[in-house]
């Protein structure tokens, strides 16, 4: 079951939750003046707006302006869910659009907390099409190469969810929030409730994290610093796009034992294979400060054999991370690699990617799921970035679901690796050779750190 979700806050209680005292200065779009009682003179608009107005000290259901989370300014806007639900009208276009256009001027990231029942019935269609223009303005700052963070409460459904949460680049939740398209009204009377909380859409996949809201604020700051957001006291570039970052370095070496490279192909499909060889979390663990992990494809799947994400160095460079497990990688795997690697590429973050899978994932539930066009994806994903793509193979490096996280160019290798077409045993088996031959097979592919060198596949072995 979700958790319950903790005290309703207040628009402001959110925003002072996230800029504990450092301030907040409101901005306010310019005023439009609608007609009575809303564009479609629905009878009582005007005085639930006034009686919203005075129970809550909120013109609108949106706040928004600059603050500095951790150290490092942003514009921020807030839903205040006392004004008639958080829901989306004219004005709070209005609102929103300013916001997202601050952020762009100002060259700053935007983050959302949001809670909304969605798109306000007294004014129709006319509250319907806020949507788009919430859109377009996402679109634009995306263009600009800026981040967007969201904080989910509770509620946070119907277009909000649609637009403003789901639609930012890392999308995080308090405990127990109601997250989901279909409000509570509108749903099936027999639906899991589980599906639309906070913790079902973390496992769905759709959701970063869940955090709690006394620790809500230093993950925030780690993000923006993570995604690369200036500094508070720093001046904002002069133009918008990134010059390449430099690439990101090569980890450490952990190499299972002291020994030097394989003298054949079988030692070295077996010391990749090795339970004793360490393996991304422990690459992961020695190359960061400060890991943010991405959590999920945004199309119902997670794959936990494939870890993504964004971290900090030791000397506060970030990074984008990508890397296989030792598992089978899956469809959901490779869309969430894919997100990752664009999401880099359009902040002008460099990108890492540790290698260690036997091969994509090949049973008929994978295949269900889109294998080829999800390896496909990332393939484009990799060959379209901008940024350094640096990539280690730590283990196995089975066949194109291997190839399709490695950087052209920029592909190394450690004394405990291999990379090849395919597996020894199935090349053997598809060449209809009997077992006793895998060996032989294994040489035969070339498939050692030290052939993957002199064959031009890796740059170097790093021991």
């Amino acid at each position: 079951m979700p958790a319950e979700p903790a005290h309703r806050m207040t628009a402001r209680e959110a925003m002072a939750l996230l800029t504990d005292g450092a301030g907040f200065t409101e901005h306010r779009p310019q005023p439009r003046t609608l007609p009575p009682d809303g564009p479609l003179g629905w009878a009582g608009y005007d005085a639930a707006r006034e009686r919203a107005a005075e129970r809550t000290g909120e013109e609108e259901s949106v706040v928004y302006g600059t603050g500095v989370v951790g150290d490092r300014e942003c514009v921020l806007l807030s839903f205040e869910f006392g004004f008639l639900g958080g829901s989306l009208g004219q004005l709070t276009g209005d609102r929103l659009e300013a916001a997202y256009e601050l952020a762009l001027s100002r060259r700053l990231p935007l983050l959302a907390l949001v809670a909304t029942g969605g798109s306000r019935m007294q004014e129709g269609m006319v509250a319907l099409t806020q949507l788009q223009r919430v859109a377009a303005a996402s679109t634009r700052l995306r263009a600009a190469g800026l981040p967007q963070i969201a904080v989910v409460r509770d509620p946070t459904t119907g277009g909000g969810w649609a637009t403003v949460g789901a639609g930012a680049d890392v999308v995080l939740a308090l405990p127990g929030a109601q997250v989901g398209f279909a409000g509570s009204r509108v749903r099936p009377p027999d639906a899991d409730p589980y599906a639309y909380g906070a913790e079902g859409q973390f496992a769905a996949g759709q959701v970063d994290a869940v955090v709690p809201a006394g620790e809500l604020r230093g993950t925030v700051g780690r993000w923006l610093r993570a995604l690369g957001a200036r500094e508070a006291h720093e001046a904002p570039p002069s133009a918008a796009p990134h010059d390449p970052p430099p690439a990101a370095p090569l980890p450490r070496a952990h190499p299972s034992s002291p020994t030097g490279l394989p003298t054949s192909g079988r030692e070295a499909v077996e010391r990749a294979r090795s339970p004793q060889r360490p393996g991304a979390e422990a690459y992961l663990a020695d190359y960061f400060t400060v890991r943010l992990p991405l959590h999920g494809d945004r199309c119902g799947g997670t794959d936990p054999g494939l870890l993504t994400g964004f971290g900090l160095r030791t000397d506060g460079q970030p990074v984008a991370y990508v890397a296989q497990c030792g598992t089978p990688t899956r469809p959901a795997g490779y869309r969430a690699a894919a997100r990752t690697i664009r999401l880099a590429d359009r902040l002008g973050v460099p990108v890492l990617t540790l290698v260690d899978t036997p091969g994509a994932a090949n049973d008929a539930e994978a295949e269900r799921a889109g294998a080829g066009a999800a390896i496909a994806d990332t393939f484009a994903a990799i060959a379209a970035a901008r940024v350094p793509v640096t990539t280690l193979v730590i283990g196995e490096g089975g066949s194109g679901g291997a190839l399709a996280l490695a950087a052209p160019g920029n592909t190394h290798v450690t004394a405990d690796s291999y990379f090849s077409v395919i597996a020894p045993e199935p090349a053997a088996a598809i060449l209809k050779r009997p077992p006793a031959e895998t060996g032989a097979t294994a040489d035969q592919l070339r498939l050692r750190p030290q052939d993957l060198v002199e064959l031009g596949i890796a740059r170097s072995i790093v021991r």
